[in-house]
Formats: structure tokens, sequence, C-alpha cells
């Protein structure tokens, strides 16, 4: 168990070193997420949220204009567009220094965000669904099944290789012309699952010409309560794909429902949490409270960098 991963991602020409994993601070330019705490509207909240992300010495600032909340109302591309067109121009202008990853499942808006705004990672977080928006929010519920929802059923979540390439691929492809960072993260409930449909979809990015691919296990996505913990207890075999992975387990329901408290109450757990996932080799961790994650980073690097027996060879 160990933080120090020897990956680095080209982002715009600049090696990022993720030996120190890296704090990507959400920022939601959205009504509707699930995390009040998160959502920034108004010119002034969002430049005030960009220079919040830097100040607190966070790495990314993550950028979401599409709610994937139970029950958030399904916006078509063009709002997307216009949502995060209205939110980059402030983040560029007031923190031009601040890496930028948007979060969306659209080719259009992906190709929009890097060629317009120099966007530097795109975050897939609907890996398959591109074309279904109205199913993104019914997997933050729990599994679904062919025909329903409902959390204890098996994940109806398709592979790449079950949709079609022709179909599936039009995102990969994308991201094969914009050659940034992506980022994947994966519906399935199980690791096993997962480590079979990731190895598909790593390789197939491969073969496209698509060089820094991050994994997203997809916490609280397509899982039940019991399934987001074991895939969190087993997470280190994530390191089997060879590539970096990133946790975003920041206020969510598999917290909250556990110890019985709500969104608001969380951030105690999703520190413990975030403590788990860097132990267990995340990359990336994705967050709403940077201070806390950083001086998370800070207390395990310095853990687990720190010898106590300087003058024994290793145990």
């Amino acid at each position: 168990m160990k933080t120090t991963i020897p990956y680095t991602i080209n982002v715009r020409g600049r090696l990022i070193d993720l030996s120190q994993p890296q704090i990507m601070g959400i920022l939601n330019c959205t009504p509707d997420s699930f995390y009040a705490g998160s959502r920034v509207q108004t010119e002034r909240e969002i430049a005030l949220r960009a220079h919040e992300i830097a100040e607190q010495q966070g790495d990314i600032a993550d950028i979401g204009a599409f709610s994937t909340r139970p029950g958030a109302a399904v916006i078509n591309g063009q709002e997307e567009m216009e949502r995060l067109r209205f939110a980059l121009s402030i983040v560029r202008r007031e923190r031009p220094d601040l890496i930028l990853s948007v979060d969306t499942f659209r080719p259009d808006v992906a190709r929009m965000c890097v060629e317009e705004w120099g966007v530097d990672i795109i975050n897939d977080v609907a890996l398959g669904l591109s074309d279904r928006p109205s199913e993104l929010s019914m997997y933050r519920s729990g599994p679904l099944v062919a025909g329903g929802s409902g959390a204890g059923h098996a994940s109806a979540a398709p592979t790449l290789s079950e949709r079609g390439a022709d179909e599936a691929c039009e995102m990969f492809r994308m991201m094969a012309r914009l050659k940034v960072p992506y980022i994947l993260m994966s519906l399935k409930p199980t690791l096993e699952s997962m480590l079979m449909s990731f190895s598909a979809d790593v390789r197939m990015l491969r073969d496209l010409g698509v060089k820094d691919i991050i994994v997203d296990p997809g916490f609280g996505f397509g899982k039940t309560l019991q399934q987001n913990y074991e895939v969190l207890a087993g997470m280190e075999r994530l390191s089997e794909l060879d590539v970096p992975v990133l946790v975003g387990v920041s206020r969510k329901k598999m917290i909250y429902e556990l110890i019985g408290t709500d969104a608001d109450g969380s951030l105690n757990g999703t520190s413990i949490l975030n403590t788990m996932a860097l132990l267990k080799g995340a990359a990336f961790l994705r967050v709403h409270d940077v201070k806390e994650a950083v001086e998370v980073r800070r207390i395990v690097c310095q853990t687990l960098n720190s010898n106590p027996f300087p003058n024994s060879s290793s145990l």
C-alpha cells in the first residue's frame, strides 16, 4: 500500500508527476448538484470558487455543468455548452494558471471546451451513456437492470464492445483527436467486471492513440452500498491496468447512508475514505473540500515516506 506511483501525465506539454497525488477541486456551475455547498452559478461565485481551489493548494479544478444527482433535470448539449462557456471564461480570466478538467460525457462539448478554452483534461463520468443522458442520474441510486432501476440488482451498464465500435467509440475518437488526458469512469458493480471492462476500454483507447488515460472506479454509480465498499477494499487491484486511478467519494451517499447523516455531515467520513484511497494507490482525489484533502495527502505522504529504521535494511 503506497502513494508513490510511477506515472506522469502530459498536460499541454507539461509533465505532471503523479508520485504526489493530485487534488481535484469540484466546481459545479449547476443549480442542482447533489451537494448544495458545491453549487456556484454567478460570476462572483465562480470566481471565488476558482480562487479557493487554487489558494487551498488544489492542483486541478473540475468544472461540471450537468448534474448526475438522482432526479436532476436533463439538459441538452447546447445548454451544457452555454453554462461551461460562462464558467470557463471566468476561471480562465481569474486563475489562468489553474489546470482545468471538464466533467462531460458529450464529445461535442469536450471538443468545444478544449478547442475554445484550452481545457486540459476531459472527465467522462458516463462512459457508454452519451446518447442516453436521462439514465445518468439513475445510476446514482444504485445498479440498473434492463427496463428499470433499483439497488440490489445487477448493473446493466454496457461495455463499449457490447454497444458496437461505431456507436460506442465516438468519445474515444474525439479524445484521440483532442490529445488531452482522459478520465473514464466505470458503472460496473464489482472489481472483476470493472477490470474486464477497463482492460478492453484502455486497449481500445491505446489503439486509437490516446496516451494519457486515468480510470475512475465510479463510487456511487451503479453500485449498492456494499459493492462500493467492496470495490474500495480491493481497489489496489486496479494497478493491474497500469494507468493512474482517480477516486471521487466526496460527501457521497455511501458515506452518509452508512453513518446516518447527510451530505453536509459527511466531511469526516470523506477524509477517512480519501485516506484509504491514497493508501490503496489513488493518484487523484476529486473533492468538494480542497483544504481537508490537501491535509490528508500531506499526512499520508509524510507517513509513507518516513523510515522508522533508517540504519536498517528493509524488513
